[in-house]
């Protein structure tokens, strides 16, 4: 089973938003039969069946044992993934391009790099795996608080400076034999108030996007 599977056929997309296959997804982290998995999610076997026939045709499940119990054989089934995504590919028609525009103050160019950011790691995590190796990535996730917006712009300019240095100091222009391409992406944000109603992370998000 992976951590994260990523999403990129629309079919199986279409078919991971049901509600109740999302949550027969969520049981199936640990390996369960149709029955078993009937008490959990309270519905019918045959319904529970019918749901699992469809997670597996499209490669979200699958199975990991048979049980001969006298005239019956009990399939046990897992999810592929603890937790999945959906890649912009899905919706390859409307989905994002960052090659469109290039505004580094712009959330919805960050939203756009976010969208090629997953469409791109989902497919490098199934070559590696097929290829049983591993993949050489890197991040930072932290919070940091500004006094003032100000002060916030100071800050955004001298990451972008000191990037822009490591980046003129690493790069190889010549693509030298043997090396290797890698992404870079930084993002700043405002964070969401934890505990607040949506409506108001939202009203909040706007007012940071005024300043």
């Amino acid at each position: 089973m992976q951590d994260i599977a990523v999403i990129e056929d629309p079919a199986a997309a279409e078919v991971s938003l049901d509600p109740i296959r999302t949550r027969i997804l969520r049981e199936l982290v640990q390996p369960a039969s149709a029955t078993q998995l009937a008490v959990r999610v309270g519905l019918p076997r045959q319904k529970v069946n019918y749901h699992l026939k469809a997670l597996e045709r499209h490669g979200l499940v699958e199975l990991v044992e048979e049980r001969r119990k006298g005239n019956v054989t009990e399939r046990l089934l897992q999810a592929t993934a603890a937790s999945y995504l959906i890649s912009p590919s899905a919706l390859a028609a409307v989905s994002p391009d960052p090659g469109r525009f290039a505004d580094r103050f712009s959330a919805f160019w960050l939203l756009a790099l976010a969208g090629r950011m997953v469409q791109e790691m989902g497919r490098l995590i199934t070559g590696a795996a097929a290829a049983r190796q591993k993949l050489a990535t890197f991040a930072i996730d932290g919070d940091i608080t500004f006094r003032t917006a100000a002060d916030r712009a100071a800050f955004a300019e001298e990451l972008g400076v000191e990037v822009t240095r490591l980046v003129a100091k690493y790069h190889d222009g010549g693509a030298s034999a043997g090396g290797r391409r890698h992404r870079l992406v930084v993002a700043l944000h405002p964070a969401l108030k934890e505990g607040a109603p949506k409506a108001t992370r939202e009203s909040e998000a706007d007012k940071e996007q005024d300043k």
